[in-house]
């Protein structure tokens, strides 16, 4: 368990990553802006697990960004924050704070919550009570330098049993999309 100076325990895990994460995301160009080759692999990555909610994050020293997002509706916001008050469209953005993914990034390994009510660590997060989320399943997505860029991860607002099947699909998953990212970067070149 971390905790601050103070002594309180910190939900969310101290990134000492992220200044070299910024800068490598920036040489790829990404995590400034929605990209439709994202929100369709997110798209793909709701189909395969047959979660509501998906999402291709990509995390720097105080957000969250979904360069890629696909929610029930198949509707998103441009531009704003994940909606809290439970009634209007998923956006773009979110506190680091909120959510798993920082976690992932931090421990770089999958992560699954079948029911984050049962982690005392994780039941507390904001997004369990602003947004509903009881289910989590995420993958960092570490590219050829090394560097945790972010995650895929799938949410759901019930239980979900992810199992060994979840937790395999996500992680191959992962490392496709980091081989799609490679092949823009190679492009880029």
């Amino acid at each position: 368990m971390t905790y601050d100076p103070t002594g309180h325990l910190l939900l969310t895990p101290v990134d000492q990553e992220a200044p070299a994460r910024v800068r490598r995301l920036r040489q790829l160009g990404l995590g400034e802006r929605p990209e439709p080759a994202f929100d369709e692999f997110a798209h793909r990555l709701a189909e395969v697990t047959g979660a509501p909610y998906s999402m291709v994050n990509f995390i720097d020293e105080h957000r969250q960004f979904f360069a890629g997002l696909h929610t029930p509706a198949g509707t998103h916001a441009g531009g704003g924050d994940l909606d809290t008050a439970g009634g209007g469209d998923v956006g773009r953005f979110m506190a680091r704070d909120h959510g798993y993914c920082p976690h992932v990034v931090v421990r770089r390994k999958a992560l699954v919550l079948e029911d984050v009510c049962d982690y005392p660590r994780f039941a507390g997060n904001p997004v369990v009570d602003e947004i509903g989320i009881r289910s989590y399943l995420g993958a960092p997505l570490i590219d050829r330098t090394g560097t945790a860029l972010g995650t895929i991860c799938v949410v759901d607002t019930e239980p979900r049993p992810w199992g060994r099947a979840g937790l395999e699909t996500i992680k191959s998953l992962a490392a496709e999309l980091v081989e799609q990212i490679h092949r823009r970067e190679n492009g880029m070149l």
